[in-house]
């Protein structure tokens, strides 16, 4: 991987997530190239050291790795249709799902193109910080995009950060919906959120640190009740349900969780661990 700060790199899409990359790079010295439909949006960029580019054949002239970053991936490939990618390194950091990642990186390579697809776990201002973190999948980069945070290559398969997007996704909405929930339940005995927030914190952490054990059982397909049996854990879910019923609550996630577990059960389950749900999961609804 080039570790040079002189590696020139060329950002197409000046949103702002695109600007804010762009300044990262520029701010760890490399020569930087931008691009945006509307030119205007690049102003900032182009005082603080980069050039702009009048067109996209002139962006990808300028060498180096060039940075995708639009709203979605027909975006990408109606931007890049007409230009010649043949020797280009692409790295395509628009957000969008694992097929559409292997389809373009599939329409990228019969082009000529060396691609190499990416997700952004990170808001723009924190781009150039550790706390931004970078997921790339593909042929492993020869170029170092360090100047943008920490940064993981997941493998070859172009689908991977587009997937590990999602399921990052998945996680931190479901995290927050279950605080919401407890928020919810809490604010009608007069407890505010503010108060609630370390509690459920600390449980957070807790529930976070489960998680390798159980990674383990589920990669073995067994599932023992080391701690608690998922009949065990069932009761506790119709407290959750019957409680929030009686406060006025919403029930619909807690409905959805006991419904999730009380089918497990019926297909005999009751008797192992929680992570035995992943079968739940891995099924179409």
């Amino acid at each position: 991987m080039n570790s040079e700060t002189t590696a020139p790199v060329t950002v197409l899409g000046l949103g702002l997530m695109g600007t804010a990359l762009a300044r990262a790079f520029l701010a760890a010295g490399h020569p930087t190239t931008v691009w945006n439909r509307t030119a205007a949006k690049a102003s900032s960029l182009v005082a603080e050291g980069a050039r702009l580019a009048p067109t996209i054949g002139d962006a990808l002239a300028a060498g180096g790795t060039t940075i995708v970053c639009l709203t979605d991936y027909p975006a990408v490939r109606d931007l890049l249709d007409d230009a010649a990618l043949e020797g280009a390194t692409l790295v395509n950091l628009t957000s969008g799902d694992s097929a559409q990642a292997r389809e373009t990186a599939a329409w990228a390579e019969k082009r000529g193109a060396r691609y190499l697809d990416g997700a952004i776990m990170a808001i723009p201002s924190s781009i150039g910080t550790a706390e931004a973190v970078i997921l790339l999948s593909g042929p492993r980069p020869d170029f170092d995009l360090g100047a943008l945070g920490t940064v993981s290559h997941l493998g070859e398969d172009p689908g991977l950060a587009s997937l590990y997007d999602v399921a990052g996704l998945t996680m931190m909405w479901s995290v927050l919906n279950a605080w919401l929930q407890g928020t919810a339940m809490l604010k009608t005995a007069g407890v505010d959120a503010a108060t609630y927030a370390p509690f459920a914190q600390q449980i957070a952490v807790g529930v976070a640190g489960w998680l390798p054990g159980y990674a383990e059982q589920i990669d073995k397909g067994s599932f023992p009740a080391e701690v608690s049996a998922l009949e065990t854990d069932a009761r506790a879910m119709a407290h959750m349900v019957e409680e929030s019923e009686a406060l006025g609550v919403n029930a619909e996630l807690p409905k959805l969780i006991k419904a999730m577990a009380d089918r497990a059960i019926a297909a005999g389950h009751g008797g192992e661990q929680y992570p035995v749900l992943i079968r739940e999961f891995e099924r179409a609804g």
